[in-house]
């Protein structure tokens, strides 16, 4: 894998023909694409449960020359498929999980179609700007870090700059994430009769309820910018028996991946001390590998910035971290853009029920197609600089 910064902009200048050739094949797909959308939107599929969506969109790679392995690197949902031989390898990442009882709250149907679109309007240049294309469909980003169990199977092994675009509320090219960690908490007591016997109960509720206390007073000396939430999914279900299991799914996030081992430690003692206080025994998880804080490349900032303008989008803000994702993970090996595409104007925002209505709006589809051209033109720019301005005998 590439970890080295990407080469400055303008190094080589790619020809605006063959930009408004890309532009203009994306053009012509443009029915397709905006099908493509609907129907992953019309059929939300949870984390590692995509079977339609990823087939719909391997199936239409595959229709156009791409050749496509599906399931790919051990996940059902996943699949690669790759088109041109060039020396330059871009993955384009696509994600189409939906959130549970939200849909596509997240608006990973756009995410999904512009990948697939910019990949259609890149594959017909691929010779001629020394390219190789790389799709890879990438499940369960809402929950199971789909593409860090990716980038560990070897997705990514080769790749010298991975993108992909985000609806959002507003615009932004130099999109930051926090890092992210996940713990399943598991309290096991000893049930008894409230009134007849309590003393030989261990209350698993009330162990618990003890740690929730103490993750309360940690926060108080906690960074500003760390976080800790969660919920409790199970504490007894009769109130005249003392629970001998609760259980609880929480969330701790950081603005570095450097901070989440100490930030976990301190939160794991709070769920001890619980245990600890009650005389309960608890398990603790990490139901999922951690998403680590996206580091944009700023050489593919600067191509992405430079095309999202040409295409007309509105100017980008600049803001801290404010979500989580394990393409943070793939930015951590590769050199990787994220940027976010306004679908919204600030009405409504990613996990808000609005949102999944605005993932099929006007305003949507349009940012799906300029984040397709805005994609494709970025990894041609790439590929062009990198080559040195031929298709690829130079930096071979």
């Amino acid at each position: 894998m590439t970890s080295t910064t990407t080469p400055a902009p303008g190094s080589a200048v790619l020809p605006a023909a063959v930009k408004d050739a890309v532009r203009q094949h994306i053009a012509d797909r443009r029915g397709t694409l905006l099908d493509l959308s609907r129907r992953i939107h019309g059929c939300p599929e949870t984390a590692f449960t995509e079977h339609r969506a990823a087939a719909w969109c391997a199936e239409l790679l595959r229709e156009h020359g791409f050749a496509v392995t599906a399931p790919a690197h051990g996940l059902d949902t996943a699949f690669v498929a790759t088109a041109g031989t060039g020396p330059v390898t871009v993955a384009i990442a696509c994600e189409y999980d939906a959130l549970p009882d939200l849909g596509h709250a997240c608006g990973h149907n756009l995410i999904a179609a512009a990948g697939v679109g910019a990949a259609l309007g890149l594959a017909p240049f691929a010779a001629e700007l020394g390219l190789t294309v790389r799709v890879v469909g990438t499940p369960a980003e809402e929950r199971g870090a789909g593409k860090a169990l990716l980038l560990e199977a070897g997705a990514f092994d080769g790749v010298d700059a991975a993108m992909m675009v985000h609806p959002c509320p507003f615009e932004m090219s130099d999109f930051r994430s926090f890092a992210l960690g996940t713990l399943s908490v598991t309290y096991t007591g000893r049930t008894a009769h409230p009134s007849l016997n309590p003393h030989e109960g261990r209350n698993a509720a009330d162990a618990l309820t003890v740690a929730q206390v103490a993750l309360g007073l940690l926060r108080q000396q906690l960074p500003p910018q760390w976080r800790v939430h969660g919920v409790t999914t199970s504490a007894g279900s009769a109130p005249n028996a003392i629970p001998d299991r609760a259980t609880a799914e929480y969330e701790i996030r950081a603005e570095a991946a450097e901070d989440l081992r100490e930030l976990r430690e301190r939160v794991e003692a709070c769920f001890r001390a619980g245990a600890l206080a009650t005389g309960c025994e608890v398990t603790l998880e990490r139901p999922e590998p951690d998403y680590l804080d996206f580091r944009g490349d700023p050489g593919l900032i600067a191509l992405w910035e430079a095309n999202a303008r040409a295409l007309g989008r509105p100017e980008p803000v600049v803001r801290g971290p404010f979500a989580c994702t394990d393409m943070g993970n793939v930015s951590h090996a590769v050199p990787s853009i994220h940027p976010v595409l306004d679908i919204s104007g600030g009405a409504c925002g990613p996990h808000e029920p609005e949102f999944a209505e605005a993932a099929v709006s006007p305003a949507a589809e349009q940012a799906l197609l300029d984040g397709a051209v805005g994609l494709a033109w970025t990894a041609a720019d790439f590929a062009y600089g990198r080559n040195g301005g031929s298709g690829g005998a130079a930096g071979a």
